[in-house]
């Protein structure tokens, strides 16, 4: 296969027939413990003449009212900078951080700048959806990226209008966290499961010797705490993380053409099905023929484009899939064949169409 389509092929296969176990770490959530998106607007200053151009207004007025805070009057229509742009600031709260605690943020250009390269992030307050600022965002960008020269001749590496600081914000206010219940918790599975969630209730009632645990619906499992951990709600949580339990998925292939990677699931099944698959390529090129007249006459040359057309049908291939055959026989046959991944892609989603794939398919 040629070019940058490439095939992936990853499956998830377990020995024999057993089910992966995971810990309730890894499934569940607690309920009520959750992070918090924060957001701001604020200015990057200190960049070499690569700050919004003058048709982004936004930036010099904030610049203005800045500035007028500190005692500095100025008229917007009569300022001229170019190491200024306006940026959004997003971090994310995580659960019980405590005031003087610090977060990460990341920095992403609002305007017309072409990169934030050596900018420093002036005082930027980060507020929750409520309103509320729960943190102070300040200091020197690092983006991981470059761009130089102009638009026709510059070089670009990955994206220079977006930087991070490390633990450049400092949290003013709590997170607002609601504490364990008084009377048990709520696990709120990851992905949402009927099975997954009655066989997290049983491991529960099993290594706690009595009915704690029941499931509500496939994403709650409702657990009461037991008679020894009662006024030990953490110790209790600490207790049930570690218990392994074997979660169970639907039967899933995931498609991504864009890079040519497919992914299965150990549970897909294939019915016998018969694949018939051709490929039709249209080529169209063009080419100019200089027309040269001879020397001290009184022609002048000419240039005259010559399209030629070339259509190539292959032949149909075919593939008979029987009983009992296994998603990774169908993959490595279609790739024995010389499939490319908009074939095996394709014709993954004719099975499906056809009834004949036993999974859900996810084209992303």
């Amino acid at each position: 296969m040629s070019g940058r389509w490439k095939i992936f092929v990853v499956a998830a296969w377990m020995a024999g027939s057993s089910l992966p176990a995971a810990r309730i770490k890894e499934l569940v959530t607690i309920g009520g413990v959750r992070d918090n998106l924060l957001i701001g607007y604020g200015l990057v200053i200190g960049l070499k003449g690569t700050g919004d151009r003058q048709q982004t207004i936004f930036p010099i007025q904030t610049l203005a009212n800045m500035l007028s805070r500190m005692g500095v009057s100025v008229t917007p229509g009569t300022m001229q900078v170019r190491n200024v742009a306006a940026v959004m600031v997003t971090a994310t709260l995580p659960p019980y951080a405590a005031p003087g605690s610090r977060l990460d943020v990341t920095i992403s250009s609002l305007g017309d700048s072409p990169s934030l390269q050596g900018g420093t992030l002036v005082l930027t307050p980060l507020k929750a959806p409520n309103g509320e600022v729960y943190a102070a965002a300040q200091g020197p960008l690092s983006i991981g990226g470059l761009a130089a020269g102009n638009a026709q001749t510059g070089v670009q590496v990955n994206h220079p209008t977006v930087g991070r600081i490390a633990e450049g914000a400092l949290i003013e206010r709590a997170a607002p966290t609601e504490p364990p219940g008084a009377s048990g918790l709520k696990l709120q599975l990851r992905r949402p499961d009927f099975t997954t969630a009655a066989r997290i209730a049983a491991a529960l009632n099993q290594k706690f010797g009595a009915p704690v645990a029941r499931a509500q619906n496939a994403a709650l499992v409702e657990v009461a705490y037991p008679a020894e951990f009662r006024t030990r709600p953490v110790e209790f949580i600490a207790a049930l993380e570690p218990i392994e339990v074997p979660s169970d998925r639907v039967a899933r292939v995931v498609l991504n053409e864009r890079t040519g990677t497919v992914v299965i699931g150990k549970e897909v099944r294939v019915s016998p099905v018969a694949v018939l698959h051709g490929n039709l390529t249209v080529q169209i090129a063009t080419t100019l023929a200089v027309s040269q007249p001879a020397p001290f006459s009184q022609g002048q040359t000419t240039v005259t484009p010559q399209t030629a057309v070339e259509v190539k049908e292959e032949k149909a291939r075919r593939i008979q899939l029987k009983e009992g055959v296994s998603i990774e026989e169908l993959i490595q046959a279609l790739i024995g064949i010389g499939s490319t991944p908009r074939d095996v892609i394709a014709i993954i989603q004719s099975i499906a169409a056809a009834g004949a794939l036993d999974a859900e398919v996810e084209v992303i």
